[in-house]
């Protein structure tokens, strides 16, 4: 067998033992997870060497880049649905044809929210708490975070692009070498070196700006010349209005989805503000560690995708039973390592972004209870993925709304009447196991019933 053979079967999803694929598309993945997440993690670990205030500043801003950051990863959902769908059904240039078109579109709608955020950035951060000093550097942060978030958009739709293709070796390497130009330059602009100035937390953003502009020239490199995936010539308004339409259609929902967690957590992040800023700053340095120890979840989540919508596509809708309870049954094992790990190792691990006691005792707290009920957090993010691919993002929307809105939410306000932050960590973990039952039990019953696929809408 010839070695472009080995290749086109790698990339084929369609036959072969299913855990083997998803480990091969997760494999990679896990490196190129682990290097978006620590761009967060190494501007947290560096502002927290500024102060508290800082840190909470910052902590001020997670859930509302994630919001924004979700739009570009509800797109790429959207391209990755369609193009893998299209390539399971050997439909090649139709497959080209709408990532083009993805591209283009990402890019038009980054732009206008990227427009409306920089306008509301005092107003928006207010509303959520932040005031005074801490709102002062908050606006320093996002103001440069807003004028780079376009560079970040054609990235992630660019590679999930690739990743519906089969590949998501080279993905990886893009992001792990975007990831290493933010560790090597984020804090000479943070404290200043040479000549270069100490800009504080807005050389944070700093960092971040160019380590996406890397990024940018890596992910267009590998969809347009490497798998020549793009069509370069401009379409009919027809054409591309039927690709925007088709993308939008599982796009919109998954954006909306992929926004549903982050909002959760700007929601749970002004509950807790009124516990105080350290409760606050240690609720961030937390969920950022968790991002972290979530990654085979969220690798298993970004692998769903293209091998859910390949084998819909070819009709081959037994193995996508298969790759769920795969799935799943990792999510409960790595849920269960996690418990045992943060026991032992959570307080050292927040040592290393903060020094003050309270900050530390409130970010040891929440990992001393939360991560064992992960597992739930796991079935949904991977189970919206899977329904994402098959073109119903509507479901994924609705599975993150059941966990987030009807569970993570509510049950964090009624913990807090307890008045204890505590409480509210308890009321997290009990949302994240009650999402996991009802998700996974609706998956197996929806897959039951529909046993075969829809026809594609030209």
């Amino acid at each position: 067998m010839t070695k472009g053979n080995d290749v086109a079967n790698s990339r084929d999803l369609t036959s072969g033992a299913t855990w083997k694929k998803l480990v091969q598309l997760a494999g990679p993945m896990v490196f190129g997870i682990v290097a978006v997440i620590s761009v967060s993690l190494v501007d947290t670990y560096y502002v927290g060497q500024l102060g508290t205030q800082q840190l909470t500043a910052l902590s001020f801003t997670f859930p509302v880049t994630l919001t924004v950051s979700s739009l570009a990863i509800g797109l790429g959902a959207g391209a990755s649905s369609v193009v893998s769908r299209a390539i399971g059904a050997n439909e090649t240039d139709d497959a080209k044809r709408l990532a083009t078109d993805s591209l283009a579109l990402a890019l038009l709608l980054v732009a206008c929210v990227a427009i409306a955020g920089y306008l509301m950035i005092d107003p928006l951060f207010a509303m959520l708490g932040a005031s005074g000093e801490t709102l002062d550097m908050i606006g320093q942060y996002m103001r440069i975070w807003f004028l780079a978030i376009p560079l970040l958009v054609v990235p992630i739709v660019a590679n999930s692009i690739v990743r519906a293709v089969g590949d998501t070796f080279w993905p990886s390497v893009v992001m792990v070498s975007s990831a290493l130009t933010n560790i090597a330059i984020t804090p000479i602009f943070i404290f200043g070196w040479g000549p270069v100035p100490a800009f504080g937390i807005q050389g944070a953003a700093i960092g971040t700006l160019i380590a996406w502009l890397v990024t940018v020239f890596g992910a267009f490199a590998l969809v347009a010349w490497r798998e020549k995936m793009l069509i370069f010539g401009l379409p009919s308004l027809d054409v591309l209005w039927r690709s925007w339409t088709r993308v939008l259609a599982v796009g919109v929902p998954a954006s909306v989805g992929n926004a549903v967690n982050p909002l959760g957590i700007a929601a749970v992040t002004s509950i807790l503000a009124g516990f105080g800023e350290v409760v606050v700053a240690g609720f961030g340095v937390a969920t950022r560690v968790e991002s972290l120890a979530v990654i085979p979840m969220l690798a298993l989540s970004s692998a769903i995708g293209p091998f859910t919508g390949q084998n819909w596509g070819a009709g081959k809708c037994d193995r996508v039973g298969e790759a769920l309870k795969f799935s799943y049954i990792v999510c409960a094992v790595w849920a269960g390592v996690l418990a045992l790990f943060f026991w032992v190792a959570a307080e050292p691990i927040i040592g290393l972004f903060s020094q003050e006691a309270e900050v530390i005792d409130a970010a040891t707290t929440y990992l001393a209870i939360v991560p064992l009920s992960l597992w739930g957090y796991g079935v949904v993010i991977i189970t919206a993925g899977a329904f994402n691919a098959l073109g119903r993002s509507h479901y994924g929307l609705g599975l993150y709304l059941i966990r987030t809105a009807v569970l993570y939410v509510p049950l964090s306000f009624v913990a807090s009447m307890m008045a204890e932050s505590e409480a509210v960590f308890y009321g997290i973990a009990i949302a994240n196991a009650l999402a996991g039952v009802a998700v996974g039990s609706f998956a197996f019953y929806w897959l039951a019933h529909h046993s075969a696929p829809e026809p594609e809408t030209a």
